[in-house]
């Protein structure tokens, strides 16, 4: 099968298209993949810059949708089964197989390419506002980098589990138009988005971009908000002043999303069931960005280098 390889850590430019003999573990779920997702962790593999370092060389590619061919005895799936699986390496070829807890049945109305842009994203923020953050009926949800991955799936699962407002803040007015047709209530830009949502104005803030403007969140949230830390796109790491946390009775909650689901068999699929009814219903409906051959694999993975990209980035075998 074709596959792309990471054999240097030489950054995106480097990967390979090769020819491999596809996986064939008996205990795992084998699929046919048709899309598979691009992500930040991608581009970090090939400078072996993430916290998962394979032995070289290796295929990369944490996510995918296909067609099941074989699966073992017992685990629910059969050859035919449409399924968006986490891969966690090997999604970037041809063939691919997932554990069967990882490995999810794709419902009909939900096609190959949206299968390959959601777990990730989807889970990511499901626990993040669900779970850590404890989103209640009727809260106000301030998004960060909200044309984003992170971002569009935050706003629609804000709106899907019952926030009365969504805020999102982008950096231009053309990734607020992607903002809104994910649902974004309102948008702002992220220069000076304190003085256009007010202190003390909303009780949660997802914030996957970090950086200098995470002071202002702090300042934006009211008594009791919590500000979920999901990473760090703008590249710093803030500092927390604990005295405004004090003063204020606000929270900065961590999400480890992977941290935690990993080690946890089920999980995941615990997630995925509460998240199904608004998949099929169109309110999570993940937004799509470039589509590439696998051959231009590299210039799939580059263009997340340049924080341009909107929309998930996609590989078509």
């Amino acid at each position: 099968m074709r596959a792309i390889h990471i054999s240097s850590l030489d950054g995106p430019e480097a990967v390979e298209l090769v020819d491999v003999p596809a996986p064939a573990d008996p205990r795992q779920v084998t699929i046919e993949v048709k899309a598979a997702g691009v992500a930040f962790p991608e581009l970090l593999q090939t400078r072996g810059l993430y916290q998962m370092k394979p032995d070289l060389p290796f295929v990369p590619g944490a996510e995918v949708a296909g067609v099941v061919t074989a699966a073992p005895e017992g685990s629910g799936f059969a050859a035919g089964d449409r399924v968006a699986a986490l891969t966690m390496l090997g999604g970037f070829a041809e063939v691919a197989q997932a554990s069967p807890d990882l490995t999810f049945r794709l419902p009909d109305e939900v096609g190959f390419e949206a299968g390959a842009a959601f777990t990730f994203n989807y889970a990511t923020v499901y626990f993040a506002l669900l779970e850590r953050g404890h989103l209640a009926e009727g809260e106000t949800v301030l998004v960060h980098g909200a044309a984003g991955g992170i971002g569009t799936a935050a706003i629609q699962m804000a709106k899907a589990f019952g926030a009365g407002r969504v805020i999102g803040v982008v950096s231009t007015e053309a990734k607020g138009e992607i903002a809104r047709a994910a649902g974004a209530d309102e948008v702002v830009l992220a220069d000076g988005f304190l003085d256009a949502v007010g202190k003390a104005s909303v009780d949660v803030v997802v914030d996957p971009v970090g950086g200098e403007r995470f002071t202002d969140s702090l300042r934006a949230l009211r008594e009791h908000g919590r500000l979920l830390v999901i990473g760090f796109t703008a590249g710093d790491i803030p500092q927390v002043k604990v005295n405004r946390l004090l003063l204020n009775n606000i929270s900065v909650v961590g999400v480890g999303w992977g941290a935690y689901a990993m080690p946890r068999p089920g999980h995941i699929g615990t997630e995925w069931e509460a998240m199904l009814p608004h998949l099929r219903s169109g309110a999570l409906d993940p937004v799509l960005g470039t589509t590439y051959p696998l051959e231009e694999a590299a210039a799939a993975i580059g263009s997340l280098e340049t924080r341009q990209v909107t929309g998930k980035v996609l590989l078509l075998p």
